[in-house]
């Protein structure tokens, strides 16, 4: 089997999200796939999916943190025309990727016992966002 579909999430503000239970709600066949892949692409250039910790909501603001250190704004950026969070949003889009494989057993997600799936809207207005969901599997 193989099912495809677009899913929107909604506006978030910049930072890291918890979005495990926004997605999977939205995957209307994911509960007939006995065993699986699930493929997540993130249709943005400035944000990011990654799995992460699901339960302590400091580590997405101590992440947070990090990147905005490590990804500073006021760098000497030359691509600045949509505004001074742009290059820097791409960057850390591209060190945390817009993808993710996740497995899929008796018609749920086989995640770690800590682990989420993350948005990392990377943008102070990023926006809803879209991801390309492909299931895989029978």
């Amino acid at each position: 089997m193989w099912y495809q579909q677009t899913l929107t999430l909604g506006e978030k503000s910049r930072g890291f999200h918890l979005v495990t239970d926004e997605i999977v709600g939205e995957l209307r066949r994911l509960k007939d796939v006995q065993i699986g892949l699930l493929h997540l692409l993130l249709q943005h250039t400035s944000a990011s999916l990654t799995l992460n910790e699901n339960c302590d909501p400091t580590v997405r603001s101590d992440m947070e943190h990090h990147f905005l250190r490590q990804v500073p704004e006021n760098a000497p950026y030359q691509h600045n025309y949509e505004g001074v969070d742009d290059m820097p949003a791409h960057i850390k889009s591209s060190l945390l990727g817009t993808s993710l494989v996740l497995p899929v057993s008796r018609g749920r997600l086989v995640l770690g016992s800590w682990q989420g799936i993350w948005l990392g809207e990377h943008r102070i207005h990023g926006g809803s966002r879209q991801i390309v969901a492909t299931l895989q599997g029978e």
